[in-house]
């Protein structure tokens, strides 16, 4: 069959995408679908705030020690060692309600996120036989829409059945083991002998002005992913009288990032990475926004709307465009600005809690998330005019 065929575009593109759902569909965003439940009977906001920023760090663990993995078969081990830790760290917290062990499970799924994520699109963009990767890497980042509406479908699936939370992680973790063997059967490469083997040396020259910027743009990036990322749900239920919408705002932004990243990829492709990050960065701050203009349901679900196509989108034009700064070792810089948005996820949920705490309301943290990514744009802006890029699209 040729879905099992190890060097088919399309079984490489489909086992990738089935990667970022068990990576950062199980991993980290199901977590956001399942917040409301478990507010309710198990942990406060606070504590959530500190789960969303230990797992992001061990997601800019993972981003930081992706950098120094040197040759293709090691990129590969890790990859699968995240995915088996993004399955046993899910299975976990449908079996226990111990604040420490949750936080380890946690940081594990987050550095796991990271393998699935950072390692495992290298791979993919590695193993493509393809003549355009920016139209390819599109179809492949569109799995980040897939993990949030096949998780969250799953989830509803089993409340739905009268399960709770529990029972979702570990039927969650039982699909995630289940999808990740084909992920390992068909992401990997031939045996080489050792002397042939290429090994990527850490290179400091890889990090030119264009790259320095794109780091600090896409830290800015991750602050704006993040709030909407871990609280959207709950940011719509406070709204008066939209509580219990919040799961279908959400449900929203992973439908509209499914093809987000196909269509941006391609408009990347027409008019060059930056002008549509630029684009796309506009609309997400319009998306960040309207929660604190308007409690309408219309209006929210256009929220969800634009953050799901945008964020999903941004993922995918940062991970590409930073891929081919180093078209011979993507996963370097792939790794250097996934390290900075890892630290704009660390640090977001915590100044959102503390604001949180101090207003009883999002619209403060919300006002200071969209002021950030304004910076990322003013960045890019810069970048654009003042700094020439190794590739155009």
């Amino acid at each position: 069959m040729s879905i099992f065929d190890r060097d088919k575009n399309s079984s490489i593109l489909l086992a990738g995408i089935l990667a970022l759902v068990v990576g950062v569909g199980v991993a980290r965003f199901v977590f956001t679908s399942l917040l409301p439940a478990m507010l309710v009977d198990s942990i406060s906001i606070a504590f959530a705030g500190v789960l969303a920023s230990i797992n992001y760090l061990g997601y800019l663990a993972g981003s930081v020690f992706s950098i120094f993995i040197k040759d293709i078969h090691s990129k590969v081990k890790y990859f699968r060692l995240g995915l088996v830790l993004c399955v046993v760290s899910s299975f976990v917290l449908g079996i226990t309600e111990n604040n420490t062990v949750w936080i380890i499970a946690r940081l594990l799924a987050g550095f796991g996120a990271a393998m699935a994520l950072v390692v495992g699109s290298a791979v993919v963009m590695l193993k493509l036989q393809s003549t355009n990767k920016t139209k390819a890497m599109g179809i492949h980042f569109s799995g980040l829409g897939f993990s949030i509406v096949i998780t969250d479908l799953l989830m509803r699936a089993v409340f739905y059945y009268g399960g709770d939370w529990k029972d979702a992680w570990l039927i969650l973790a039982i699909m995630g083991a289940l999808l990740s063997c084909y992920c390992v059967y068909i992401l990997q490469f031939e045996k080489q002998p050792k002397d042939q083997v290429v090994k990527h040396k850490f290179d400091k020259s890889l990090f030119s002005p264009m790259v320095i910027i794109l780091i600090l743009a896409y830290f800015t990036e991750g602050v704006g992913m993040v709030v909407q990322a871990t609280f959207l749900p709950d940011i719509v239920n406070s709204l008066e009288g939209l509580s219990g919408y919040g799961g279908y705002v959400w449900l929203a932004v992973g439908l509209a990032g499914i093809p987000s990243c196909i269509i941006w990829m391609r408009l990347a492709h027409r008019f060059g990475s930056i002008n549509i990050m630029i684009v796309a960065m506009l609309l997400q701050i319009v998306g960040i926004l309207i929660p604190t203009l308007s409690n309408n349901i219309v209006m929210n679900l256009i929220s969800g709307l634009l953050f799901g196509a945008t964020f999903i989108g941004l993922v995918a034009l940062f991970m590409n465009f930073g891929g081919q700064q180093s078209s011979n070792n993507p996963v370097f810089i792939m790794g250097a600005i996934t390290s900075a948005y890892g630290v704009g996820q660390i640090v977001a949920p915590l100044y959102c809690v503390a604001l949180i705490k101090q207003f009883n309301t999002y619209d403060q943290a919300l006002y200071l998330t969209a002021m950030i990514v304004a910076c990322g744009i003013l960045l890019l802006s810069y970048a654009k005019r003042n700094f020439k890029s190794t590739v155009t699209s």
